[in-house]
This record gives structure tokens, C-alpha cells and sequence, in this order.
């Protein structure tokens, strides 16, 4: 498929280039933001599965130059449109009263707003290409060895010898735009990014400070509201969100936490991450221990006819036939309003004016096919593109061609 037909295909895949994105999800950031306000008062990230860079850029763009996309972006032209209804702005263009042609030229510039004190750390297994203020780590998120780099990173006195993994100046937000490589099955997929997502948010709970935010895309499947409940037991919301830059036949969405409320006397440490962690062998042996027991009592209650899930009390409680009565635990103790099981929200993010990433535009007549604004650095199809180039192409060479 060549470059016009994919532009053609998706607007937003030609619009990065247009805009110098480095990849079309700069869109889906940008448009989370537009809902959640993610990057205000945030001057420290942690960028996680980072590379080709496209949410780097986006974080270089706004906290290190200071330019103003979503959310700011959209106050900043519904502040000027109110100066225009008001004539507080002149509509032709021309300086204010009072105010010179340069001096009207320095305000536009100081438009542009750097953050003071920015630190951006972005970490992925592939090399990313260099960004203007992004410290970028080569280095495997689901490893423990990742946290010490990630803390030097974050801050150049942080001694490894400590074996301390909490960041001791914190960081205000943590991204992860990873996923991967699909298979086609959908079960498996699903499973495989759930494990990723855990793996960025056990890195994250090491460095993320009390009130911070977190975003990371999931796959929806079937059992996704039991990540949502445990997502709810570090951050006081949580949200699920779908930008319209994402196609609406994906079943990826943006996961989005807000308000980071750790749990209290938790400490996270990739040595013992959320989940089985290294409680796995004494899991093992309690399991088994528990086996014999749990088929005896199946057996038990296959051959009197009695299913309960408390075979000792229902035994205690059999009466001179044989009958077992199976005694309800009072469920009045508890609290009318206990959550029995939690929805996240879903909330559609992008303006409905925007492009609509699952259908076809026409591109003009004059129209140029763009080349992307920063190729794959090393893409595992590398070998296979410079083999094809020495056959002399797609086809190969021609006949009698050297």
C-alpha cells in the first residue's frame, strides 16, 4: 500500500505530518487532554513504551517550549473569541490602542510559556531518536533493574546502593502508550496488555506522587471491569477513555487516573509487585495443601446429594436423615451502600468537528505524498527492507540488470 493511499485512508496518519508529529497518537494525548487537563500544574513525567516519541514530543512541546495544544489551546482561542464579541481586540488585526507594532509582536511571543524545573524521562525497549529536554532510557519495564535507572534518572543524586526504590522528588504524571504485538486472538491479546499495564503501573507507583495522574492504554475485554475496581484502590477516579483519533473499530481505549491516593502503609517495589509477586511458592503450597481436602468434600457432597461451599458447618447442621441445612451468613452486619462491583465511567474525548479516524477523505488535486517526519529508528522490518532493496525492488532486478 503506498504513501497516497494511506493518507487517503486516515486523516490523522497525513495530519501528524502535516503538524510534524512524529506519529498519529500525539492526537490521542492531545485529545485526552482536551477532557482531562492532564498537564496542568505538571513539570516532571515518566513516559513509558515511549518509543517512535510521538507523546515525548508532545511533552517537549508543551512544558520545555511552552506551545499550547488541547485544552489550552481550546481556552486560549474561546478567550480571544470573547475579546472579539467584546471589540476589546480589533478584528483587522491592527495593535491596540496604546500599544506599537513591536510591542504587539513581544506579546504573541510571550504566548510561549516554558515550565520551569521540567524533568522528562521516556523509557522503551527501542531506541527513540533525540527530543529537545527528554532524558530517553533503553531499558524493559516489567524488569526490577529498570527502577534504580529510572530514579537516577529522575534525580542524579539518587545512590543505587540504597536498594531504596521510592523517588524522592516524585514525579506529577506517568503516560504509557504500550501495547503488543497483536496476534489476532483476541483473549490472548487482551491478557498480554493487561500484563503491561501492570507492569507500567507497578513502575509508576514507585515514582508517582500523592495527588498524580495516570494513563495507559487498555484493551476492553470481557473481565476489564476488575482492573478498573483494582485501578480504583490507588487513585480517587478513574476513567475510561476513547479519543476520536482512535479508531472506533480498535478495541483499545485510554485508561485515566486521577488523583493518586496510595493505600495507607503500601510500598511498591518491583521486587513484590501487585499480583502474585514472589508469594508464589507459598501460593503453590497452601493450594495444594488444600486440594486433597477440597476433592474429598466434593466427592462427600456428590454422594449425599449436598453442594455447599462450607462442607463442615453444613455437616454439623445434618439432621437425623441425613438433610443438610445450609445456613446463609447475616448479611444485615454490612452496609447497605457497599460497592459490590465498580464501572468505570466511559467518556469520549475529541471535538465532534474533528476528523473522524475510521472514514475515508478525498485529498485535493495538488496534493504531495509526505515523508514521515521521523523514520523508524530501528524497525524489526529493517533487514527485510535492505534485502529487497539489493533484489532491486518489490519485484526484483529486471532481466539482464546487474
Amino acid at each position: 500500500m503506498g504513501k497516497s493511499s494511506k493518507d487517503k485512508r486516515d486523516a490523522y496518519y497525513r495530519l501528524a505530518k502535516e503538524q510534524g508529529w512524529r506519529a498519529r497518537s500525539a492526537f490521542k494525548l492531545l485529545q485526552l487532554d482536551e477532557e482531562f487537563n492532564l498537564f496542568e500544574n505538571v513539570t516532571r513525567v515518566v513516559d513509558l513504551c515511549a518509543a517512535p516519541g510521538s507523546w515525548s514530543q508532545v511533552l517537549s512541546r508543551v512544558l520545555i517550549k511552552g506551545e499550547k495544544f488541547g485544552r489550552c489551546a481550546w481556552q486560549d482561542r474561546e478567550a480571544k473569541f470573547r475579546q472579539h464579541m467584546l471589540n476589546v481586540v480589533p478584528s483587522d488585526g491592527a495593535p491596540e490602542q496604546g500599544k506599537t507594532a513591536v510591542e504587539a509582536d513581544v506579546s504573541v511571543k510571550e504566548d510561549l510559556k516554558p515550565r520551569r524545573d521540567v524533568k522528562i524521562v521516556s523509557i522503551d525497549l527501542q531506541p527513540i531518536s533525540p527530543l529537545p529536554g527528554i532524558i530517553t532510557l533503553r531499558a524493559d519495564i516489567t524488569h526490577p533493574a529498570t527502577v534504580p535507572l529510572l530514579l537516577k534518572a529522575l534525580d542524579p543524586d539518587y545512590d543505587p546502593g540504597t536498594m531504596n526504590q521510592q523517588a524522592a522528588q516524585p514525579v506529577d504524571l506517568v503516560i504509557s502508550d504500550g501495547a503488543p504485538d497483536v496476534t489476532g486472538l483476541h483473549d490472548l491479546d487482551i491478557y498480554v496488555q493487561s500484563q503491561l499495564l501492570f507492569a507500567a503501573l507497578n513502575l509508576a507507583l514507585c515514582v508517582l506522587k500523592p495527588g498524580g495522574k495516570f494513563v495507559a492504554k487498555i484493551f476492553r475485554g470481557r473481565n476489564v471491569d476488575l482492573l478498573y475496581a483494582q485501578l480504583k484502590t490507588f487513585f480517587e477516579k478513574v476513567y475510561v477513555a476513547k479519543p476520536r483519533s482512535s479508531r472506533a473499530s480498535s478495541v483499545e481505549a485510554f485508561i485515566v487516573c486521577i488523583n493518586f491516593q496510595p493505600p495507607a502503609g503500601f510500598t511498591a517495589s518491583l521486587e513484590e509487585p501487585l499480583g502474585v509477586g514472589s508469594r508464589l511458592p507459598t501460593m503453590l503450597v497452601d493450594q495444594n495443601a488444600v486440594a486433597p481436602i477440597t476433592a474429598a468434600v466434593l466427592m462427600q457432597n456428590h454422594q449425599t446429594g449436598a453442594w455447599d461451599s462450607a462442607p463442615e458447618r453444613a455437616q454439623a447442621a445434618a439432621d437425623e436423615h441425613g438433610i443438610f441445612e445450609v445456613e446463609v451468613d447475616d448479611l444485615s452486619a454490612e452496609p447497605q451502600d457497599k460497592d459490590i462491583r465498580w464501572i468505570a465511567p466511559f467518556v469520549a474525548c475529541g471535538d465532534l468537528s474533528a476528523f473522524d479516524s475510521d472514514a475515508s477523505y478525498k485529498l485535493p488535486d495538488d496534493h504531495v505524498s509526505l515523508d514521515p517526519v521521523q523514520p523508524p529508528t530501528a524497525p524489526p522490518y529493517k533487514r527485510a527492507i535492505e534485502l529487497r532493496r539489493a533484489n532491486g525492488g518489490a519485484y526484483g532486478k529486471p532481466p539482464g540488470g546487474k
